[in-house]
This record gives structure tokens, sequence and C-alpha cells, in this order.
């Protein structure tokens, strides 16, 4: 079975977000068909949740929280991006603002 395409994958969460009352946008655009999809959570308090994508024991796609918890400052996860953007800059971010904290992903989060 093929894996949906990073650009419908984004679109979705776009849409999760959206439909449970969050602001959600994209900030960065990367390869529609393969790019890997970074998650960006404003709490709207100066912090942020930062989801970056991996695999899980079985290879299956999750996320995990390389910043961890609790969320750090925005200013974080900003740096951690742009060392990202350095070592591969074809990816998506996406940035959710949710008080809540919500992720709105469907995959599973690894801690």
């Amino acid at each position: 079975m093929a894996a949906l395409k990073a650009q419908i994958q984004a679109q979705a969460l776009i849409r999760r977000a959206q439909a449970g009352g969050a602001m959600a946008m994209v900030l960065q655009k990367g390869d529609p068909d393969a790019g890997l999809i970074y998650l960006k959570v404003l709490r709207l308090d100066g912090r942020a949740d930062l989801y970056a994508p991996t695999r899980d024991m079985s290879g299956a796609r999750a996320y995990r929280r390389p910043l961890g918890d609790p969320p750090p400052p925005e200013s974080e996860a900003d740096a951690f991006l742009d060392r990202e953007r350095r070592m591969d800059p074809d990816f998506w971010i996406i940035e959710v603002e949710d008080r809540e904290g919500r992720s709105f992903l469907t995959d599973p989060v690894i801690d």
C-alpha cells in the first residue's frame, strides 16, 4: 500500500485542527510527495510543543517530541527547526495555535 503524499497529510492535519476550533497554517512547504512534516503547536503563552517525524519499532510512522515535556519557549522550537533546515531544507512545518496544546496528529507520539 502506497503512503499518502506529504501534501495530503499536511492538508488533513490542518483540516483536523480547524475542525477542532484551532488555527492552523503551513509555515514551510516541503516536497509535496515525500517531505517530512514537523508540527509546532503554539500554546499562546510563549511556549510551543514540537513534534518531529520518526518511525516506531515496527517501522510505522510516528512522532517524537525532541524538546521534551513541558513545552519549551517558542524560540527553542524555532532554533531546533532552523538546525533541521540547515541539514535538509525540504520539509514541511505546520503550525497550530491551540491553548490546550492539542496536536491533532493521528500517528502515535513516542516519548
